[in-house]
């Protein structure tokens, strides 16, 4: 969802020019839905006077409207700053407004920053006069942090709505001495400079991007806040400990592990323990991979980790009962499920598509000049029955097999011709070799 100032068609104003994708504005980061929008509230009760008010990349805040100013979602206000005024658009109005104060842990408003005004024309000229002048900002602070050989990464700038301050986000793996590159800052910049460093998690979530499933990282667009990951997490859903696969693109172990980590915990509730070990007349089987959907556990004998074999989770807890009574059972071929022989289908390719290196092989030209008659045009094809008719005079007039045709003999027919006194092939005309 984009706001309406993105598209480029029509009479409507050109916006951002990103076309629904402002990620520099961020309209569409951290959207939210206003279900109460159509519903009145009861009699004598006031609106809730504080809003929400969103600013570059997805970063809000909560603002409260002490003049009692008509405000609806995707208005442009002028919010209180320190020095100076800010804008925002306004992102939620209303009872919702009180529901995220509570979430986030606003107790006392009294402390909640207010908002002046609606944002004047003014105010949004130069408000869009220095966002346009971030990027080429970044680049040129990103150059004199690295000819002060400063082990930091300058991620974003966002510029105060009134272009009093510039705020410089960046990370870092150690602490950094940035009093130099601050003076350096101000005399290129002209302005107030402050520093903020940001964690990669919170440097993803401004930038955004693509995750490997596809869509748009969830930090960026959905998820507000920040919980802790651990590869235990990774353990439980039986994935591969592989971390460039469970890695996100901020560097750190993907917020998405933790999704379905509830579900899984649940589904392990009723299965023994991993560690555990059945006690046989054979030996002592050891547990080699579970799987949790189908309740089914896979367990060898050390002297044979090739063989595995194949228990259900009831007959698993059968056999500790019988070892927690100290009897030993005869062994796990006994409980083994037998594999079940899959049958084998045959898939008609609708597509033609059967091998996947088709186009890998290069195409065999025909040659089709070898097959042709003499005198014959390559190129030009001569149906059977033409073949025929022209064949079939010379064969039986020199009595020929009826299968081929015999050429003809150009010197007996010059002969003839002189002998008949034609004046063109004549001993005055012929041609001396």
């Amino acid at each position: 969802m984009a706001c309406g100032n993105c598209s480029t068609g029509g009479s409507a104003p050109a916006g951002c020019n990103n076309k629904g994708t402002c990620g520099t504005d961020s309209c569409n980061k951290l959207t939210v839905f206003d279900w109460l929008s159509n519903m009145s509230l009861p009699a004598g009760q006031e609106k809730f006077d504080c809003v929400e008010v969103r600013f570059k990349n997805g970063s809000k805040d909560f603002f409260r409207n002490v003049d009692n100013l008509s405000l609806s979602i995707g208005d442009v206000v002028a919010t209180e700053a320190s020095p100076g005024h800010d804008i925002g658009i306004v992102t939620l109005t209303g009872e919702l407004v009180r529901v995220q104060m509570k979430k986030k842990g606003v107790k006392d408003r009294a402390d909640v920053p207010k908002i002046y005004r609606k944002a004047s024309q003014r105010d949004i000229d130069i408000w869009k006069s220095v966002r346009d002048r971030e990027e080429s900002m970044k680049v040129k602070a990103r150059e004199l942090a690295i000819a002060l050989k400063l082990q930091m990464k300058i991620s974003d700038i966002e510029f105060q709505g009134d272009g009093s301050k510039a705020t410089f986000y960046y990370t870092a793996e150690d602490r950094i001495d940035f009093r130099q590159l601050i003076k350096e800052f101000a005399k290129e910049f002209s302005t107030r400079i402050e520093m903020k460093q940001v964690g990669f998690r919170q440097e993803a979530a401004r930038l955004g991007g693509i995750g490997s499933c596809g869509r748009e990282l969830c930090c960026s667009t959905w998820l507000t806040d920040f919980r802790s990951v651990n590869t235990s997490a990774a353990r439980y859903q039986q994935l591969s400990l592989n971390p460039q696969k469970l890695a996100g693109q901020c560097g750190k172990l993907k917020c998405c592990l933790n999704y379905e980590l509830d579900t899984y915990m649940d589904a392990l509730k009723g299965f023994p323990d991993f560690d555990t070990k059945l006690q046989t007349e054979k030996g002592v089987a050891i547990c080699q991979k579970q799987d949790i959907f189908k309740g089914l556990m896979w367990f060898a004998y050390p002297d044979n980790f090739a063989n595995w074999h194949t228990l259900r989770i009831e007959q698993v807890k059968e056999i500790i009962e019988e070892n927690k009574q100290k009897r030993l059972v005869s062994a796990l071929e006994d409980y083994a499920i037998e594999p079940v022989e899959s049958k084998e289908k045959d898939f008609t390719n609708a597509m033609g598509q059967e091998s996947l290196t088709r186009f890998d092989q290069p195409k065999r030209r025909r040659n089709n000049k070898k097959n042709k008659p003499k005198g014959e045009k390559v190129g030009v094809a001569i149906k059977p029955k033409e073949k025929q008719a022209v064949a079939a005079p010379q064969q039986a007039k020199e009595g020929a097999a009826p299968t081929a045709a015999k050429k003809p003999n150009k010197n007996k027919k010059r002969f003839n011709d002189r002998k008949k006194g034609n004046p063109k092939n004549g001993p005055n005309n012929e041609k001396t070799s």
